[in-house]
């Protein structure tokens, strides 16, 4: 289970420092009594930053390890919140997805480059809509508004400063800023698409 690890750090930042090793978790979530073996785990690493490891709890009881993941770091995505940022405001500035998808993954097929943009951007829109509906008074006249007029309101990282905002909801917004369940595409009923996959966190690259 991921949890939030509340932290002004960049990414750079936070593996310069090791923050992971400063990360904790006052008590178990499933058991806040206690006697059920509650216990720091071994942190595991990501991909992206280099170097970057991740904070661990486990209940022995529960037989559940509880991650605590920076406010810097993507959820199931091997990245950082900034870096999605990025992707999503160059996808709303270019002409098509197909232009920014190739400019941003020059190194794969146009296919799989779309699915890699339209993954990041479906996913940030979700997470906006939620939270336009939960707390109107943040994104203010905009309503539900492009990322861009959130960073004009918010400031950057906007991405970061939303999660800070959803607080106790973010098992119920999507990643890569909450830590719910992943969006799904609708199933085209044309045949030979593929429909997006992608392994729980620390193995998927995005």
């Amino acid at each position: 289970m991921q949890l939030r690890h509340e932290t002004t750090l960049t990414g750079e930042a936070y593996v310069s420092q090791q923050a992971w090793r400063t990360a904790s978790l006052a008590r178990c979530p499933l058991h806040p009594r206690g006697r059920c073996g509650f216990a720091k785990h071994t942190a595991y690493p990501r991909v992206e930053p280099v170097g970057m490891r991740v904070a661990r709890y486990y209940c022995a009881a529960g037989r559940q390890t509880f991650s605590l993941l920076p406010d810097c770091l993507a959820s199931r995505l091997s990245s950082t919140l900034a870096e999605v940022e990025q992707v999503v405001m160059a996808a709303e500035a270019a002409p098509s997805l197909a232009q920014a998808a190739v400019r941003l993954r020059p190194d794969i097929e146009i296919e799989g480059a779309l699915r890699w943009v339209r993954r990041r951007l479906r996913a940030v829109r979700v997470a906006l809509l939620a939270i336009a509906t939960l707390w109107p008074q943040v994104l203010g006249e905009a309503g539900v508004p492009a990322l861009g007029a959130v960073r004009a309101t918010l400031g950057p990282p906007a991405l970061v400063r939303l999660r800070a905002v959803a607080g106790e909801q973010l098992r119920s917004l999507p990643p890569p800023l909450g830590f719910g369940p992943r969006t799904r595409a609708r199933r085209s009923r044309r045949p030979g698409l593929q429909h997006e996959t992608g392994p729980d966190p620390p193995g998927d690259r995005g």
